[in-house]
């Protein structure tokens, strides 16, 4: 029998199971709320420090496989190669907790927009969503290159992922393009709730 929290408890003894009577506090006031932009923004960017690291592992194993001695020998066949890795681990990793490593430390978690696990056909859906506004911002980047005749033009490829913000001030719920699209949204966790 448990002694409720009122009562004085006595004090553990060695090796005893410690059960938490009060919940936990939340890091981010409001779970299942929207991620801020600036926090969405800093996940992004610890994203791509290890999507860098992921990327780098399957190209070698691909050149290694392959005998490619550069990087434009079989182009088109590493390209789908490097996009089914990275669909491999963000789909991974979503179905299994909703969350990647950076969304953990973040403390955001992608959910369907009933709150609910969204199905892997959501998740598979997000991900093919999701390269829309980059690959959209990448070639009006390109066209601009082209129309001007200036090559110095293509240095703003790199602001070309963050297209994925230009729709938030346009929701309501300051939600991604492609979160709205594929039916799921990106929620702020509790702390006590974060695997």
């Amino acid at each position: 029998m448990k002694p409720s929290p009122t009562q004085p408890q006595p004090p553990l003894a060695q090796g005893a199971d410690i059960t938490l009577t009060q919940p936990q506090p939340s890091l981010a006031q409001g779970a299942d709320t929207t991620p801020t932009r600036a926090r969405r923004f800093a996940s992004m960017m610890y994203e791509g420090v290890l999507l860098f690291a992921v990327v780098f592992l399957a190209d070698y194993l691909f050149d290694t496989l392959t005998q490619s001695k550069h990087g434009l020998m079989l182009r088109s066949a590493r390209q789908a190669w490097l996009f089914l890795v990275m669909g491999g681990y963000f789909l991974l990793c979503w179905a299994r907790s909703g969350q990647t490593l950076p969304m953990k430390a973040w403390h955001i978690r992608l959910v369907a927009v009933d709150g609910t696990v969204p199905s892997f056909g959501r998740l598979v859906l997000r991900f093919i969503l999701m390269w829309a506004l980059p690959l959209l911002g990448a070639a009006t980047v390109w066209t601009i290159s082209r129309l001007t005749g200036w090559p110095s033009a293509l240095a703003l490829i790199v602001a070309a992922p963050f297209t994925v913000f230009i729709p938030t001030w346009f929701s309501p719920q300051q939600q991604f393009l492609h979160d709205l699209l594929a039916g799921t949204r990106l929620a702020n966790v509790l702390t006590s709730q974060n695997p």
